[in-house]
């Protein structure tokens, strides 16, 4: 600006260029997004894994053994 020129942006180049970066924007959160997810999941699923075999051994330990006798 220096020179003495005056240059202003005009709405529609504001509009574009703002189009254009939201939209890569938003490209790459739903890539993200994506991988959140199943990572997500995956988690759920390991931790539900890992507390059905924590219970299960836990409950072996405590049972007692029961014997039946006829008299």
């Amino acid at each position: 600006m220096s020179d003495g020129q005056n240059t202003s942006v005009t709405r529609d180049e504001l509009e574009s260029t703002l189009s254009s970066f939201q939209s890569s924007l938003r490209g790459q959160i739903e890539d993200r997004r994506q991988t959140i997810v199943v990572a997500g999941v995956a988690i759920s699923v390991g931790l539900a894994v890992v507390a059905y075999l924590l219970g299960r051994r836990s409950g072996r330990r405590k049972s007692a053994i029961i014997d039946i006798r006829r008299l």
